[in-house]
Parts: structure tokens; sequence; C-alpha cells
């Protein structure tokens, strides 16, 4: 039996120190809540043990939606980058992300000075081994010391230390990532309160000394020179102009021929890791095996900051034994005489099933408990990060006895990371992708402030000044919408030629600017050089309004299908409703409903496996009470809605004639 004493009492206590601890201790702390972090090590603070760089697609998205709430994540990247790149400028607006490689150890001294500089914040070093839950509510931890802690809500985010262990070859041993201490007892504490777990895995390449890489040999990746941002806040005048570049080489036939002869010693393939991998992130040795047909894979090389010679080697993650990495390494272009620094590892971690969360991030079977990031099964720092935000804000308005807050998939790409998790689960670590987002032309990466910063202000998160920035920036476009409407370009020799030179048919009469900025490869600049006009707002006003202009059409469409979102959103599904009551549901859905107890009819109707004909049937009981009507009838049977219309009395949406069970 532990032997506790008691100790000071807090309103929000956040275990683990990671992108998702860090982010919801600073939100529970800003919404004026005393909030201890907890974390095992001090050193451990925001570090990031796999790639050194913040972004990407979706993720770098989610980075400028944390900001927009309030968050910390896009300030610290800001202020310790190495490098900044815009991804995808080719590409549509909605696809398009940003992403900076970090000074990883200047973005963990930057997030440990902010924490320990913060008002209502304690920072702490200690290892949780148990809950304090009572009566079905968590009020606390107990540390490993014996000291218990109390408090009105509680948030986990142990990431890859819960039970963590390193694979390097036939060599396995308990540790959390880069070899530190494992949170052990935890895991086991919360399967006796009835939590299911399950084990993933995750990996990370070797480090090598730059010093002894060819770069002659590799292709560069600079920095952009426009300045990027991914906090609303910074300002362009300080980008840095002495980023550092990466560069990028390839593996080949003789690296994929050391992978093959060797696989009888790769973990994943000899049996000695048992945890389930990332799909989108696999191994050197997996991407070997899975596409053989591929004869080189790349590799970005990727300083981990100004004042080390370490370099990451990217996509080249491997749990190989140390001899045969180095080998490896030794044979790709560049990297012949390259010295290892540090080998890259597997490690094998538990995670809670998200499944067993409610959208708040709250555990549905014990109140104010709250857990985020990896330990629900996400992949990389940018959903812990979210995650970790949303279940600090929840946390605060939990012990302030305040509703919860949730984002639905039409407002934030972190909208549609929880509601993935908690509506589906997953059986795989869980990356964000563009492609997961119906909405993604609406939750782009530079508009989130325009969809998020309102209800950063309302919580406590964003300040006074920075909303009125914010209102200011909202009136300047719409000042320049105005103006594009009010003036005209005219028929005249230089816009005709201007047109020619962009591959556009020419103009047969004059038209409003906002007409003519519909047109493929127009900008504002343009048209303020051709009609001597000067349209008011910056190039963020400006980047604003030629996106809502030239692609109206598509963001009308997708605001469409949110009107009906939001209406079977709006249908609740009573939280005591007991669904083997229900006659006529597929014995699958019944399970599914059972099992994830889905909140609304729109998010029953995300669930696997659940058909039109169960959305009808649960509309029917939950809405008009017409049990009595509701037979049964087999599965497989599928109805078309006008079966159901007829039966149960239901009526098609008016705009779009779909169901509305």
């Amino acid at each position: 039996m532990i032997k506790t004493y008691d100790s000071n009492e807090y309103d929000v206590i956040v275990v683990g120190a990671g992108h998702a601890g860090c982010e919801a201790a600073l939100a529970s702390a800003h919404m004026g809540q005393k909030t201890l972090l907890v974390t095992i090590g001090l050193d451990m603070v925001a570090f990031m043990p796999c790639n050194p760089s913040v972004g990407g697609p979706a993720k770098g998205t989610v980075v400028r939606e944390i900001d927009a709430l309030g968050g910390q994540m896009g300030k610290n990247i800001d202020a310790t980058y190495i490098q900044m790149r815009m991804l995808n400028t080719g590409k549509g607006p909605a696809v398009r992300a940003l992403r900076a490689q970090a000074d990883k150890w200047q973005y963990h001294e930057h997030m440990k000075d902010t924490i320990e500089n913060t008002p209502n914040l304690t920072l702490r070093q200690a290892i949780v081994d148990q809950l304090v839950v009572e009566d079905g509510v968590c009020k606390g931890v107990i540390t490993n010391t014996g000291a218990k802690y109390h408090a009105k809500s509680v948030v986990l985010t142990t990431g890859t230390a819960a039970r963590g262990k390193i694979i390097i070859g036939e060599l396995t041993y308990s540790s959390g990532p880069n070899n530190t201490t494992p949170s052990i007892k935890l895991s086991e504490n919360l399967e006796k309160l009835g939590f299911k777990l399950r084990r993933f895995k995750t990996g990370t390449p070797p480090r090598v000394n730059g010093n002894t890489i060819d770069y002659s040999k590799t292709e560069e990746e600079p920095g952009d020179k426009t300045p990027r941002h991914f906090s609303y806040e910074s300002k362009d005048v300080d980008y840095l102009k002495n980023q550092i570049s990466c560069w990028m080489t390839y593996t080949n036939n003789g690296t994929h021929e050391i992978i093959r002869e060797n696989l009888n010693r790769a973990p994943m393939f000899s049996g000695i890791i048992k945890g389930v991998g990332p799909r989108y992130c696999p191994s050197i040795e997996d991407k070997v095996v899975r596409f053989a047909d591929k004869d080189r894979h790349q590799i970005f090389l990727e300083p981990e900051g100004r004042t080390t010679k370490e370099v990451y080697v990217g996509d080249f993650s491997t749990s190989m034994p140390e001899e045969i990495q180095l080998k490896m390494v030794h044979s790709v272009a560049g990297l012949e005489h390259a010295e290892m620094m540090r080998p890259g590892y597997a490690i094998e971690y538990d995670v809670v099933e998200p499944w067993q969360l409610k959208h708040t991030l709250e555990t549905k079977n014990i109140k104010h408990l709250f857990t985020a990031g990896q330990m629900n099964g996400t992949s990389g720092y940018e959903e812990a990060a979210g995650q970790g935000l949303i279940a600090g804000i929840n946390a605060a308005l939990s012990a302030q006895d305040k509703p919860g807050f949730t984002l639905g998939r039409n407002d934030a790409y972190i909208g549609v990371l929880i509601d993935d998790l908690v509506t589906k689960g997953t059986n795989e670590p869980y990356r964000l992708l563009t492609s997961r987002a119906e909405y993604r032309l609406i939750l782009r990466h530079d508009n989130a402030d325009l969809r998020l910063t309102e209800y950063g202000h309302e919580l406590g998160l964003i300040s006074d000044e920075r909303y009125e920035k914010f209102e200011e920036k909202k009136q300047a476009i719409r000042d320049a919408k105005e103006k594009l409407h009010e003036i005209t370009v005219h028929l005249s020799d230089d816009v005709q030629e201007f047109l020619k030179s962009i591959g556009q048919e020419p103009m047969k009469a004059g038209v409003k600017a906002d007409v003519f900025l519909r047109r493929p490869n127009v900008k504002i600049a343009d048209i303020e050089r051709l009609t001597g006009e000067k349209i008011p707002g910056d190039r963020y006003v400006k980047e604003q309004v030629e996106i809502g202009i030239k692609y109206a059409g598509y963001i009308k469409k997708e605001e469409t299908r949110i009107a009906r979102l939001k209406r079977q959103e709006a249908k609740k599904i009573p939280a005591d409703i007991d669904y083997e009551m229900i006659e006529g549901l597929a014995t699958e859905a019944r399970q599914k409903f059972e099992k994830i107890r889905p909140e609304t009819l729109a998010q029953a109707e995300r669930i696997s496996g659940v058909n039109p004909a169960d959305l009808a049937i649960l509309s029917v009981y939950i809405q008009n009470g017409r049990y009595s009507k509701v037979k049964k009838y087999e599965a497989e049977d599928l109805k078309p809605f006008s079966y159901f219309a007829e039966k149960y009395g239901l009526e098609a949406d008016a705009e779009t004639g779909a169901s509305q069970y």
C-alpha cells in the first residue's frame, strides 16, 4: 500500500509535459485555474524525441488553429525555428502547409521558460503512479514518492512513456523516449479502473554528425525568403534571414540489399515487436519490403539545432541492430563516412482506446478525468498539442462546473481529429491528413484566425488587445472586397496584353475588379497595376480576399453541406438511451452504438458499420417516440430513404433533398 501525505490542492493537474501536457497546463492556467504540471523529467518539457520539426500537411493547419485559440505551439516554433517553408505552393489553398525545422533544444528551453513564468502554473518533477478516484470522479493523483495532490480535474498526457519499451535489434529494455524513465504503474492503475488499453509502436532514425556528411552528393532544401509564421502575432520584420538548409538524398539498391539480408534480425519481422506501428510513417525496412518495386526512397538530412552537429536522418526510421544500422547509413550517398551519434530505435507504449472518450476528451467512465496526446492513439507533436489544448480548456471549465467546449468537423482540423478518435477509434497510430477533412477548403491554413479567434477570446485565452487587431483585420477584408466591387477594369491594350501573358482569353468589355479577379493567375497586385487603384489591406488581408473570391462557388457548396451537418448535430441522442430496447437495429449497429455512445445523429452516421436503415430507426425512436412502428427486418436489407419516408412519415431536406432521418 502506498503511504501518502497531504499537499497543496489544485484546480487542475496535468500529468506529462510533452506537447499535449504543455498546451493543457498553459490553457488551464491562462483561464485562471491553479494548475500543477507534473513531468517525469524537467529536461523533457516539450522535448522532440523524434523529428525536430513542426507543421506539414494538415499538421501545420493544426498549429495555426492552436494559435488562433490562444495556445502556445505556434509562438514557440516562431521563436526557435532554423528554417521555415511553405509546402504545396503549386496546389490549391486547401492543401498548402507551413513547416518549420526547429532548434530542438531551444524549443524545449523556450517552452519551459514560458511555463515557469506563467501565473497560476506550477511545474514539478515526479512520477504519477495512481489516480485518486472516488465514486466515479477523479479527484487527484499519487506519485511514486507517496505525494498526494488533490484537484477538481486531471489531464493525463503520458505520451510514449506509458510502459515504454525501447527495441534495437535483439535488445529490448524498459524506457521512455530518448532513454528516459518510463511510467509503469499508472497504466496498471488505469486497467484496474476499467480502461481498455492497447500497445502501439513508433520509431526514430539514427542521428549522424553533420561534420562527416558529404553534402556535395545531396540536394539542398533551403528555407523560404518570403516571411512565414505560425503565430498570427509574429511580425514579418522578425523573420529569420540566416536560415539553415536541410538536404535530400536517397537510399539505393545497396541499402535495400543490406536490409533484405538482415530481415531475420529486424524486430518488426522477427516477432520481437508486438505493438502496431504507424501506417504513414513506416520504418525503412518496412518500406523496402512493402514497396519492393522501388529502387530508392527519399531521405532528408535535418539539422537538430544551431549549437549541435547532430543531424536527423529523416524517413530512415529503423529498429535494426546497431551494426546493421551503420552499414545502412554508409550505403547512402553523402553518408559514406558519416559518424552515427545515436542509433535509431523502436518504442512500444500503451494507449487508451479513444472511443472511451467524449468530444471534450473527458473519459466516459470517470468524471473530471481527461486524456490527450499520443496516449489517445495519435502520432505527431501537432496532433498531441491540439488535443492537449482542448483537454486543458475542458479541464478548466470542468473545475468551474461550466459546460464543455468542443470543435466540430466543420470548425477545425482539431475537430476532425478528435471526432475521428472518439467516433471511429483507431487500430494504429493516427495521423491527421488533409483527406480526412470533408471541408478542407474552409479549414485552410490561412484562415484559422477567422474561424477560431472568437472562441479563444470567449474562453479568455485571447487578450482584448489581440482581439481588437483581429476585428480590424476582418474590417479590412470587408473594405477590400467593397473596393474591388466598386472599381472597373476597363478594356485597354495593357489589360489585353496582360491576359495574353497569363494564357487567358481577351476581354470583350470592362468588368468589375472582383469579377476580373476570378480569372486564374490574376492577383490583386495585377488589378492595382492595371487600374491605378489601391486596394486596402496588407498581404494577409489580400490573400483572404483573393481566396474568398476565386473559390466562392466551391466554398458555398461546402457551406451548404455544413448547414446540413449542423442540423444533424442538433439532433441529440439521450445519454441514457438503451439500445437493446430499439427493435430493428442491425446487430453490428447496436453493438457500435452501445460501445461508442454517440451524442448526436450526425456522430452516429459517421460510425463505420452503421447503415442508413439503422439511422432511420434510431431517429424515429428518439424523435417521434413512435416505437411501435419500428419493426425488425433483415440487417442486410438496406431500404432506400423513400421506404422509411413513407413508412414513418419522415421528410427530406428542403434544400438538398438529403434524408434527415
